[in-house]
């Protein structure tokens, strides 16, 4: 019985695959000729989206056969003649004649495609688009969204990132060679401005995940370099949307010896923000403007001035909040809720402004020397009076109580006040003289830079709570906070840094290349010297017939602490805080291949990081704080691997996926086990050491992807796709040896989707010449649906104490589903 059913099963199988297997086609037929009705032999044909299609014959005729029953397109193109395209939809077995007639393109060049092998054969190197961004659907449309892709995220609302298990301060950040800073203060994403890289005004993006040169300076888990345009012709953009406005303005004058390249941008995330489970008035703003000057009086001098001014504020009168959360368990089932009443405002306020000044010299064309000045100043405020009374308890979610809604079980009830007045100010001033030697198979580089860090802040922060009319800490005579921070600090630092690299060719082939480096720092706070040593290398194998190229790098990788690392969480400052530590290695390959007919990459790395003298902290949204100590030893492993390709014609994508695990040992954290006897009285204990414990980025699984595709007959109207997971993370528990990092963030998971439509093409031949959008190159209009699938992803956790002072958890969630409209126009 059971071999007849089996049998039955496969003879289905097989003929439902030869029906289906049978695809219903028509054909189409015709003649393609020029302006001339001379007939047009050897132009393509093809479907669009894909790489099925024919060639005319010595008499410009065709044939094709396409499937029947759905809409496509034939697209037509011949060197020297604009692109022609046909819409069909056809029936079973229909034949259609058609007459396609192509127009001569306008100053059509010979064009030379020149490819750049570097990114193939650095290690930890990513090469990004930077015209992707403006497409690319994410609340903040920047570059480091794109990054993110690659690296995972848990919160849309910040610019920050973590590389490898690394915090947001091991991230360094470069534009035109100037060393860029962000705002410190910030405790949350919806106080964040905008980026300070302005992706209209953006050449070149360099992104390197780990392994990175000497040349770059000494942060332990990645660099971000940016470089800006300089312009060949006048030029712009314009954009407005609902989160966020810009305008660029480029162009040469003296002959082209002078460049200008400038924006500026708004933003407003108060459409975000509205949304959140903290209902009041939100009034956030943020905007800048940036500049970027260049003047080459002949080909061995080069001047380049680059300044930049933003100011962002962030305004809040709460007015209430509710948070819910449900609890299952075999003993205890309950929907917790949190309601809270506010009284008061936060007002925060962070400006920065930038002047970089640089000259280049060519004497030879094999020597290079580049002197630059710049000053960076980095003012922020914050002030906070707010009051809440919060009653805590079990939620009624029957609609078809009186109740539904409110909380009719209370386990908790109190009053709590939160005061800052928070102000800080960075003032970095550096000078740096970097240049470059070419000797055929070696190529020196070295630099040296002396930098001046002033540093002043003043903390004045306290929290009060008050439970069931106790005040926390309970003392009967006394009033008390339950936390207190005041501190100044006036710190003058000086930093001495440099570095010597050589990239070294073995063959004439370039099969072997190596690069050696050093790197040092000093700094006259601690008074420690360090030394860097790195190296790098990558070997393509000559009688190999697939284009594969090995890569590694391997270093040292030291951090001298900066202005959070020390800070202690009761905000004195350390000053004998010593540098975190690592040493790296990563490897792996990059090979080239051809996937659907089409090019595409694939990169694998495996890499392991080794820290000492590892300051550990803890984060709460995008907050960090810092121990203030080095007494912590760390560790990072794992592997990553990336798809760069066509999944459909003409359209790249991205895929990545990467595994990581890295956990971290803290010094003295030992607590005691008590056993209890019947009384619950402790009659015994056991001393317990924590050991290794995963660090606040621990992260096992990221994936992310970035996937755009097209109508099947018409290229200008297009979407894309953007997808974020990343695994559970840690979360901290305040003053707990036992259970520091013991909670868990539920997996981050993100769609976030766009729609493009093209409503002005680059083709201004047709254009009348009274048209009032002759002048533009283009302009289109996206439509965007953030967090497609509404999931409420968690940043972290409120706490709560109920009347038995059992700790409960409500998470407090980022965004849900949003829509936004961008209307792009480009001249």
């Amino acid at each position: 019985m059971n071999m007849r059913f089996f049998q039955l099963l496969f003879l289905f199988l097989l003929m439902s695959t030869v029906l289906f297997g049978q695809t219903k086609v028509a054909t189409i037929s015709g003649i393609v000729l020029d302006e001339n009705e001379r007939a047009l032999a050897n132009v393509s044909v093809t479907i669009l989206g894909r790489d099925e299609g024919t060639t005319t014959n010595d008499s410009g005729r065709f044939t094709i056969q396409v499937a029947s029953g759905r809409a496509f397109a034939l697209t037509f193109s011949y060197t020297g003649f604009k692109e022609a395209q046909r819409n069909f939809t056809l029936s079973e077995g229909e034949k259609e004649t058609v007459t396609v007639k192509l127009q001569k393109a306008e100053n059509v060049l010979d064009g030379v495609t020149v490819t750049d092998s570097r990114p193939r054969i650095e290690a930890g190197r990513i090469s990004i688009d930077p015209n992707v961004t403006l497409i690319n659907p994410s609340p903040l449309g920047n570059i480091e969204s794109l990054i993110k892709i690659f690296v995972g995220s848990n919160n849309e609302l910040t610019s920050q990132y973590s590389v490898r298990g690394g915090s947001y301060d091991e991230n360094l950040i470069y534009v035109n060679d100037f060393e860029v800073f962000r705002p410190y203060l910030v405790r949350s994403g919806q106080q964040e401005g905008l980026s300070f890289i302005n992706p209209e005004m953006t050449a070149g993006v360099k992104f390197y995940n780990g392994g990175f040169q000497a040349k770059y300076g000494d942060k332990m888990s990645s660099v971000l370099d940016i470089t800006y345009k300089r312009p060949k012709q006048f030029g712009g953009s314009a954009y407005v949307g609902l989160l966020e406005q810009g305008i660029h303005l480029e162009g040469t004058a003296k002959n082209q010896k002078v460049t200008y390249l400038v924006g500026a941008r708004n933003r407003s995330n108060r459409n975000l923000l509205s949304s959140q489970a903290t209902k009041g008035n939100y009034i956030p703003s943020s905007s800048d403007v940036q500049a970027l000057l260049t003047y080459q009086p002949n080909g061995k001098w080069l001047f380049e001035a680059l300044g930049n001014f933003s100011q962002s504020k962030f305004t809040l009168f709460p007015e209430e909040s509710k948070l819910s959360s449900s609890v299952f368990s075999p003993l205890f089932t309950a929907n917790l809720a949190l309601d809270i009443a506010f009284e008061g405002q936060e007002k925060d306020e962070y400006q920065t402004n930038m002047v970089g000044l640089s000259t280049t010299w060519l004497p030879s064309k094999n020597f290079r020397l580049k002197g630059m000045l710049s000053r960076f100043e980095n003012n922020e405020a914050e002030n906070v009076d707010i009051t809440g009374a919060y009653l805590f308890g079990e939620r009624d979610f029957d609609k078809s109580q009186a109740t539904f809604g409110l909380i009719v079980n209370p386990l908790g009830a109190g009053i709590f006040q939160n005061f800052s007045r928070n102000t800080l100010n960075i003032k970095v001033y550096n000078a740096s003289l970097k240049g470059s030697v070419d000797k055929g198979r070696h190529f020196f580089q070295f630099g040296n830079s002396i930098e001046n860090q002033h540093i002043t802040d003043k903390l004045n922060e306290w929290e009060y709570n008050d439970s069931s009319g106790y005040s926390l800490p309970y003392s009967p005579n006394l009033l008390q906070l339950s936390k207190v921070i005041k501190a100044k600090a006036d710190i003058s630092i000086n930093r001495f840094s440099g570095f010597l690299q050589d990239n070294i060719q073995f063959r004439d082939s370039s099969d072997f290349i190596l690069q050696l480096g050093l790197r040092y720092n000093y700094n006259t706070l601690n008074k420690e010297f360090l030394l860097s040593p790195r190296l790098g290398f990558s070997f393509s194998p000559k009688n190999w017939t697939k284009d594969v190229i090995f890569r590694a790098a391997a270093g040292a990788y030291h951090q001298p602490p900066f202005y959070r690392e020390l800070r202690r969480y009761n905000g004195t400052i350390n000053e004998n805080l010593k540098a975190q530590k690592s040493w790296q290695a990563t490897g792996g390959f990059d090979y080239a291949l051809k996937l659907f007919n089409r090019p595409a990459r694939i990169t694998t790395e495996v890499y392991f990081k080794s820290m000492t003298d590892v300051v550990p902290y803890d984060i709460d949204n995008v907050r960090i704080r810092y121990f203030g100590e080095n007494m912590a030893k760390a560790y990072a492993a794992g592997a990553e691997v990336r798809l760069f390709g066509e999944l459909v014609k003409d359209a790249e994508s991205w895929i990545s996926l990467g595994f990581m695990k890295t956990m971290e040992d803290l010094e003295n954290d030992q607590y005691y086990n008590y056993q209890l006897n019947a009384q619950n009285r402790p009659v015994d204990s056991t001393l317990v050491n924590v050991g290794y414990l995963r660090r606040p980025t621990d992260r096992l699984i990221t994936f992310g992807m970035f996937f755009q595709d097209y109508l099947s007959t018409n290229k200008n109207f297009k979407v894309y796709l953007n997808t974020l997971y990343g695994s559970n993370l840690p979360y901290n528990i305040p003053g707990s040896v036992k259970f520091r990092n013991a909670l868990v963030i539920d997996p981050y998971i993100r769609v976030d989707l766009g729609l493009s439509a093209l409503l002005l093409d680059g083709d201004k031949t047709n254009r009348r010449s009274h048209s009032p959008f002759r002048s533009f190159q283009t302009i289109s209009a996206n439509f965007e649906i953030f967090n497609l699938i509404d999931r409420p992803n968690t940043i972290s956790y409120m706490l709560i104490k109920d009347f038995a002072n059992n700790v409960f958890t409500l998470p407090n969630r980022l965004t849900p589903r949003l829509l936004n409209l961008k209307l792009i126009a480009r001249w």
